[in-house]
């Protein structure tokens, strides 16, 4: 019988390699079975984002490469989501359809073994976590170009829901069309935060092609594949999904464009020691009312990450402020400044605490 030849040696290596593997994975998913027994014996939850991040941590301590600790993380969220699915199966609402980019954050954190929901607006979020046709819900919070989702924003106000992560996701957008070149275009389609973050692209490449806005990029995806003369900005999971080639690649103004999304629940987020915690609030109608309340804050040294201003839509010229700030509700100095600020301010409306997203998981 003659040699095998050393590609042959080779892929026999893969293959053992891959029985071993296969045999590791359902043997952590038989644990993990059992965790979700003694989990459901106890009440506990289920999903908890903090656990993952040890792992994912854990992980990419001890990678040694050659893979990258960004595809570990990959590998390592279709695992967990997997095996999520044999303890219970996540319901997670998002704002649809399939193939925008909140469906690829839903996707980022929570992998493709959860029931996924795609809802046509923020607001049947919301209520499809409300009324517990979800678990969990992913929305569009701001925009590193354009800055906050204001709707987004305006529902928190009356919303009893709590935010339970964030999710950080680069957004790169391409021209989708089955078009056989740019001078074919008679009309693009987009999402309004999408046609934003490409201004310089169309008004140098496409300045007399009509563009307008719809409801998704992954709408607009849907409108390329009749007719041959339009064209949608939108991710290359719209490509794929919808069948629309990619005619022009990468066409964001901005190479480090992130837009971050928020999870959603009825439940708080217990303490990881790497949180933060968002508010609003409504100052009192007084001279030097603001500053009291920022000053509480400094005094306690509190980081705040984040201070956004909108109208109370309740009463003319009167301003909601939503505050993020790092911390935990439970940590000391966060509960002591919130007590403080109570009678300071003519509302305080806790949203949650939840895990910081981690950089590298962008």
């Amino acid at each position: 019988m003659a040699p095998l030849d050393p590609l042959s040696l080779l892929r026999q290596k893969i293959d053992a390699i891959d029985e071993k593997l296969l045999l590791l994975l359902n043997d952590r998913a038989r644990i993990v079975q059992e965790v979700g027994t003694i989990k459901q014996e106890k009440g506990a939850e289920f999903y908890v984002p903090g656990r993952e991040q040890e792992i994912y941590e854990r992980l990419q301590q001890l990678n040694a490469g050659p893979f990258s600790d960004t595809a570990i993380h990959s590998v390592f969220r279709e695992i967990i989501s997997a095996s999520l699915s044999l303890e219970t199966p996540l319901k997670v609402a998002y704002l649809g359809p399939k193939a925008t980019f909140t469906h690829l954050a839903c996707n980022q954190r929570f992998g493709s073994s959860v029931v996924d929901q795609p809802i046509d607006s923020i607001k049947g979020v919301f209520d499809a976590v409300e009324k517990g046709r979800a678990d969990y819900g992913v929305v569009p919070i701001e925009n590193s170009t354009e800055g906050v989702v204001n709707h987004t924003l305006d529902i928190f106000v009356d919303s009893p829901l709590k935010i339970y992560g964030e999710i950080f996701l680069e957004v790169t957008h391409h021209l989708l069309s089955k078009a056989p070149s740019l001078e074919s275009l008679k009309c693009i389609y987009s999402h309004a935060q999408a046609i934003a973050q490409c201004r310089v692209f169309l008004e140098t490449n496409l300045p007399n092609v009509p563009v307008k806005e719809v409801s998704s990029t992954a709408y607009a995806a849907k409108l390329c594949q009749e007719d041959e003369a339009v064209a949608a900005i939108a991710s290359e999971l719209a490509s794929k999904i919808y069948q629309i080639p990619i005619l022009s690649q990468q066409i964001e103004d901005n190479p480090h464009n992130v837009t971050r999304f928020l999870v959603i629940s009825k439940k708080l987020h217990i303490p990881t020691g790497k949180d933060k915690t968002s508010i609003i609030v409504s100052i009192k109608d007084k001279p030097g009312a603001l500053y009291q309340c920022l000053r509480l804050f400094s005094d306690k040294e509190i980081n705040l990450t984040k201070i956004e201003s909108r109208p109370s839509k309740k009463k003319a010229w009167e301003y909601l402020f939503h505050i993020d700030m790092v911390g935990h509700l439970e940590d000391e100095g966060i509960h002591g400044v919130l007590e403080a600020l109570k009678p300071e301010v003519a509302l305080l409306k806790i949203l949650g605490s939840y895990p910081l997203a981690e950089e590298g998981n962008r």
